[in-house]
This record gives structure tokens, sequence and C-alpha cells, in this order.
């Protein structure tokens, strides 16, 4: 299934657990205006073409079943996984060499934060907007990897990340970027 959060309580009219929940109960779900929760496979077939996509892999295991839908549906438009969880884009690394990856790194910096990025050659990391520094995303950028920032809302901050030569950022308001 395709959703952000560890539970269905902020985006359906139910409450609950999505790992407590059956893929048929999930699917029942409203979403809101008679819309479900899209499986992988249904958000991919939508967005081939029209969109990439970032992909952030949120559960452990998943690195392997993810690549293998991706590569099953044949979507055509750049795509990134991303994660927290560096195991799971190490999967996706040996799954499909060639994948674009994104670092996600947590607010509190590693004490190595270029380590990860290096030993899964990602091609992205992905730093909560208060860490940005430039020195960080110089130093990212010499080894050639793209910065991206999340989640940046508020104007001030996207326009401060702009400023400063992020190459995207992720944000609750689109309209805003």
């Amino acid at each position: 299934m395709l959703l952000h959060d560890d539970t269905i309580d902020r985006t359906t009219n139910k409450a609950g657990h999505v790992a407590q929940m059956s893929l048929e109960q999930i699917q029942r779900l409203d979403a809101g205006n008679w819309q479900r929760i899209p499986t992988l496979e249904e958000a991919l077939e939508i967005a081939t073409g029209a969109i990439g996509m970032i992909l952030e892999l949120k559960v452990e295991g998943i690195g392997n079943e993810a690549c293998a839908i991706v590569k099953r549906s044949g979507f055509s438009g750049p795509l990134i996984y991303a994660s927290f969880l560096v195991a799971e884009l190490h999967r996706v690394r040996h799954a499909d060499p060639e994948s674009k990856i994104m670092v996600l790194q947590p607010r509190r910096l590693p004490r190595d934060p270029v380590a990860d990025v290096v030993a899964v050659n990602a091609s992205h990391v992905g730093l909560h907007y208060s860490t940005v520094t430039p020195i960080l995303l110089q130093t990212y950028h010499n080894l050639g990897r793209q910065v991206f920032t999340y989640t940046v809302n508020d104007p001030g901050d996207i326009q401060r990340m702009r400023d400063m030569g992020v190459d995207g950022i992720v944000s609750d308001f689109p309209d805003r970027i």
C-alpha cells in the first residue's frame, strides 16, 4: 500500500495501524471523496509517463519487493528510492544496480553524514531543512550528489533553501515551491 503514515487516522475515515490490517480492509477505507489508498502498482500505472516519483521505503524488508514491482510495472518516469533505513537501500542497490537512491538523513545528523551515502552509492541525499549548511551542501555536491530538503513548508525557509542552492525541496505545499 502507498501510505505515508503508520496509521490510517489522518488520511482516512477510520483509525488504526496499517500493519494490523489486511489489503482488503485498507482498500475499503475512504481516503476522501470516495478515493481509496492505492497500491504501489496502481500509483505507478497512473504516474507513468506523467510524473517522476520518490518512493520512500518505510518498512524493513520491502526493498527487493518494491524493486520487483517497479520493474514489472514498466514505470517510465524518473524514480528515486528513498529511506532512512540504509539496509533497505542496500537491498535496492543489490536488486537494481542502476537505481537512483536517496539516503534520508535524520534531523540529528550522524557523526559521519557521508558514510552511508557513499556506502550505497546514493545519487541523492535528503536532509531536514534545519540541518542544511553551506559546507554540508558543498560536501555532497563535491561528491556529485544531489541534495533535497524535507519538509519545507514556510515560504521563508523555502526561499532560504533555494538561495543555498539545494537541488530539490519536498513540501506539503508544492504550490509554494
